[in-house]
């Protein structure tokens, strides 16, 4: 790692006390604790004002897929900005935005071949959700403006995504939000409230239970639908077998957009490029962010469908929507280095070859009380807890807070592994290690997890 600089801790502690604003932080949860903070990595490892190292299993935040510490990626950016530090793309373009764009529409599935880039991913899903109304609105449907969602997912925070998120808790101190914005069932099948003891028919459940929102809120009214893969918050729900397929049929017949969210799962996380293509759909869209970079620098991206583009190839037309560092010219720079990164150590086909591994490890666990269900695909899956194996029986607010806050976030820390410990929904545990992590990393992992979560069972 060459030179390694030193830090004051106690210097940091004070001046991050005083003046910095963490995000989805309970600030007062520092007034008698330290706020860990983080000074270096390396792979898989990150290392922080103690000298104290940990394992990432949560890839900072589902983002650093080729691991820390890539001198490739941090010198691509040097080297852009010393060119052509910054220019906009505002009726400009510049080499590495039009490269990049050339190398996404290669890789996405479809005709999604046209790139409209952001600076992350909820700008990603409400520049979706904008395109879809005024796409509707310019082929003379304009009472097309609703969306459908799943229950609990998470889109975003901007005040559209934030409406587009299913988590009643972090959208009602900002209410109202935009109107339009409506929930459907997702695919927890460990909790389906139908079908539970068949996936198909389950999937087929869920499915229709958008076809029947849509008749419900009127067809002619829906733009929309937005899907993760894999669904993130609530803990990793995969889709169950035949449930995009039939999403796709339904929104076919209505006229309804399929946007893929794949701020998360896009750029290798589950095995594949993108996730609509780990599960053989054709979206319309595809918003992505994180991996894109490897989080070497803040991009995304609304990968679009050409027939959505053609209302604006002619005449006046304009999509009035822009940001001032969308497609900036060293992000770009960036993604376009850890695309090549990507293909030369063939990060992808290692996360196809080596998730069973991993699961391998993360379903030894289930002989622990504590231990519900194990789900999710490729590099990325949740641990759901429960109070009763037998019944399913998950804790309460109280007990998840005691649990998750009181215990679990920090002995798992303490113990050397960055994770995810989340009760947006039922608790969970989320995993989603470097895409370069190998057997050795997943054994960690599992040891960590076991050690910690037999405590967590005596303190139940």
């Amino acid at each position: 790692m060459g030179d390694e600089m030193t830090y004051d801790h106690q210097q940091l502690q004070d001046a991050a006390k005083r003046h910095l604003w963490m995000h989805f932080t309970r600030m007062g949860a520092y007034a008698s604790h330290e706020i860990p903070v983080m000074v270096r990595g390396d792979g898989p490892w990150v290392w922080d004002s103690k000298g104290r190292r940990y394992l990432d299993g949560l890839s900072g935040l589902f983002v650093v897929q080729a691991g820390h510490g890539r001198r490739e990626l941090a010198e691509a950016a040097s080297r852009q900005a010393g060119e052509l530090a910054y220019f906009p793309i505002w009726s400009y373009a510049h080499p590495n935005a039009i490269e990049l764009s050339e190398r996404l529409a290669g890789l996405a599935p479809g005709d999604l071949n046209r790139v409209f880039f952001t600076t992350g991913g909820g700008e990603a899903v409400e520049t979706a959700w904008k395109l879809a109304r005024q796409y509707f609105r310019a082929t003379g449907q304009p009472g097309r403006y609703k969306v459908l969602s799943r229950e609990i997912a998470y889109h975003g925070t901007t005040m559209g995504a934030l409406s587009i998120t299913g988590l009643p808790s972090i959208k009602e101190p900002f209410e109202p939000l935009v109107p339009g914005s409506v929930r459907v069932a997702n695919t927890n099948f460990y909790r389906a409230p139908e079908h539970g003891d068949d996936p198909v028919a389950f999937g087929l459940w869920a499915a229709r239970d958008i076809e029947r929102r849509i008749q419900m809120e009127g067809p002619d009214t829906v733009a929309a639908v937005f899907l993760e893969p894999v669904q993130n918050a609530g803990g990793c729900f995969p889709p169950p077998p035949g449930y995009f397929a039939e999403v796709r049929r339904i929104c076919d017949r209505y006229g309804v957009l399929l946007v893929s969210d794949e701020v998360i799962c896009a750029f290798g996380r589950l095995g594949t490029w993108f996730g609509a293509t780990r599960y053989g759909y054709q979206p319309d869209m595809i918003t992505c962010a994180k991996g894109m970079t490897s989080g070497y620098s803040p991009l995304g991206a609304l990968l679009v469908d050409d027939r959505l583009m053609e209302p604006f190839l002619d005449g006046t037309a304009t999509f009035a929507h822009g940001f001032t560092f969308g497609g900036h010219p060293v992000s770009s720079a960036v993604a376009l280095a850890n695309l090549d990164l990507f293909e030369n150590e063939d990060l992808v086909g290692g996360v196809a070859s080596r998730s069973g591994a991993f699961r391998a490890v993360l379903e030894g666990l289930r002989d622990l009380p504590i231990v519900g269900d194990v789900r999710g695909d490729g590099f990325f899956y949740g641990i759901e807890l429960v109070k009763d194996r037998a019944t399913r029986a998950s804790f309460d607010h109280e007990e998840s807070e005691r649990l998750l806050r009181g215990f679990l976030s920090g002995a798992l820390f303490d113990a050397g592994l960055v994770c995810r410990a989340d009760d947006r929904g039922d608790p969970v545990i989320q995993l989603a290690p470097p895409l370069i992590c190998e057997q050795e990393h997943f054994d960690l992992i599992g040891e960590v997890l076991r050690s910690v979560l037999t405590e967590a069972v005596r303190r139940i």
